[in-house]
């Protein structure tokens, strides 16, 4: 494992769902051509279209991964938080980029350059396997989360990341900070901004309050219990 990373940083990468299925091993040996790169400004880390000689891991900070509109805005496609990889599936096929990836600023990523990483799956067939059984697994879980999202009521979905934020065992008043602007978190949770404010106004009686990124739950249980997710 590359010397940059400290014990709590290779803790964050064993534990990454890519990985998960592995051994801290052969996970080390895969990735002993990964280097650190540090993003204290953000800003653009490829273009769709570019030769995808690489993926990622965010061991802190987050990126954006965006589509470009016909009129140049950009529309969030997903936002990769701390623990989890992205890009892989570019470097096993298409081997280009299909989206723009832009970090945050303060973002520390661990980028794992493709070619070594192929070589040491084509020289362990088992190790290949095991990796496709995190990805299947993780696939699902994915299945899963949108099937629920698609479930869910826009003031549900927002109530429901709002939740995420909160620590597991909260309980009666929470304040949480967004840690992305309201045009962003609205194509996050899959709603135009125009639904996210109608959906902020509709969390009002059920005490979540906000002022700038910084949002209040007077009462956790029973946002959980709006929410479903109690």
């Amino acid at each position: 494992m590359t010397p940059s990373l400290s014990a709590a940083e290779e803790a964050i990468v064993l534990s990454a769902p890519l990985f998960a299925a592995i051994d801290c091993r052969s996970v080390f040996g895969l990735l002993d051509a990964a280097f650190v790169t540090e993003h204290p400004e953000g800003g653009l880390l490829f273009s769709r279209g570019d030769a995808a000689d690489r993926f990622f891991l965010v061991l802190a900070g987050r990126v954006n991964l965006f589509a470009l509109t016909e009129s140049g805005d950009h529309s969030i496609i997903e936002v990769i938080d701390q623990g989890h990889t992205f890009a892989e599936g570019a470097i096993f096929a298409s081997r280009r980029f299909p989206l723009n990836g832009e970090a945050a600023a303060g973002t520390r990523l661990l980028e794992i350059p493709a070619q070594p990483f192929l070589k040491r799956l084509a020289e362990d067939h088992g190790l290949a396997a095991k990796l496709v059984a995190s990805l299947a697994r993780w696939e699902r879980r994915l299945m899963g989360e949108i099937a629920d999202l698609k479930s869910r009521s826009p003031v549900q979905r927002l109530g429901s990341y709002l939740l995420a934020l909160v620590e597991p065992d909260a309980v009666g008043r929470a304040v949480v900070v967004l840690p992305l602007t309201k045009s962003e978190l609205a194509s996050r949770i899959g709603i135009t901004p125009e639904s996210l404010s109608r959906a902020m106004g509709r969390l009002r009686p059920l005490g979540v309050s906000s002022q700038g990124r910084e949002l209040t739950i007077e009462n956790v249980p029973e946002l959980r219990r709006f929410c479903g997710t109690d």
